[in-house]
């Protein structure tokens, strides 16, 4: 069985080439990535992430009509000299903090050819080391710690780690899926680690080897890129992730997943944006009080189900 890799991982990959079709017309200018979830892009609660896992090295893989998200964590002096004249220091303290949360790279990916695809276009800046990928749709709440603990097994056992999420059944054919071996689980602070015997993407559900979907968190190991670069595109006509993980599972390396038990907000979805800003924002200290009293007031008035507003 390989070793573990003992360097630790540094660097996180965030690919943010998508289009945002869910969001359109607003996505026609604005990324979707930089769409505010109360007050800051949900981009900048992933870097955040990265960073608070001790990973001070963010590379996003970027594409056209993204230069908005260059913009956003590059510093921007003529701002921050008008509210540090107006003595703003709470505004000036929030520009600050996107721009010195981590060191943050780009590079373009060119043609959009999927998630492995993306990740590939970052085998320069990783080299030969383990590494994050940390998809933009998929928030985890900065009191829940799942990266910290997939960091920690890919530290012990090596090879790669993804994070998984059991769905039911009912919705595994919108997810990757897992098949695992049995008896393999143990715990980490409430979540589940299990050795991963299969990968597929997006499967019947009458097919899926399990209700175990994988979400938007990886740590991998560098050996990914060798598989990627021959990769050949599947579902969707896409060089797909799931596959290359399939590959390293086939040719005997470790794979585990730790199985998420925390909280997260899936921001890549209308409704469930409107509900992770409603849910991040009724939790804040200075918002939570009066919006949540606006709430309790707003549920009140609504219509009986069924009925038509008035």
């Amino acid at each position: 069985m390989p070793s573990p890799n003992v360097r630790p991982a540094r660097k996180a990959v965030i690919p943010v080439a998508g289009m945002g079709t869910r969001f359109l017309p607003a996505t026609k200018s604005v990324p979707k990535e930089l769409l505010p979830v109360v007050d800051r892009p949900a981009l900048q609660y992933i870097v955040e992430e990265a960073a608070r896992a001790g990973l001070p090295e963010v590379l996003m893989v970027t594409g056209r009509n993204k230069a908005a998200i260059e913009d956003y964590f590059d510093r921007h002096p003529e701002l921050e000299s008008a509210l540090e004249k107006k003595g703003d220091a709470d505004r000036l303290a929030s520009v600050h903090a996107s721009t010195d949360v981590a060191q943050v790279h780009f590079v373009r990916q060119g043609e959009a050819r999927g998630l492995g695809h993306a990740v590939l276009q970052a085998a320069a800046f990783v080299g030969d080391e383990p590494f994050a990928v940390l998809l933009g749709d998929d928030l985890i709440d900065a009191r829940d710690h799942l990266l910290e603990h997939m960091l920690a097994v890919q530290a012990e056992h090596g090879g790669s780690v993804i994070a998984l999420l059991d769905v039911g059944l009912e919705n595994i054919d919108k997810y990757g899926a897992v098949a695992i071996e049995p008896g393999t689980q143990t715990a980490m602070d409430g979540d589940e680690v299990v050795r991963i015997t299969g990968l597929v993407e997006k499967p019947p559900i009458d097919e899926a080897p399990s209700s175990l979907a994988i979400i938007g968190r990886y740590v991998l190991a560098p050996e990914v890129f060798e598989v990627l670069r021959e990769t050949a595109p599947g579902r969707g006509g896409e060089i797909q992730l799931t596959d290359a993980l399939a590959t390293l599972v086939a040719r005997g390396e470790p794979l585990h997943g730790v199985v998420f038990s925390g909280r997260r907000y899936d921001t890549g979805d209308r409704l469930d944006y409107l509900k992770a800003v409603v849910r991040l924002a009724s939790e804040r200290d200075d918002l939570g009080p009066p919006f949540t009293a606006f709430l309790r007031e707003f549920v009140t008035e609504l219509p009986a189900e069924g009925a038509s507003p008035s």
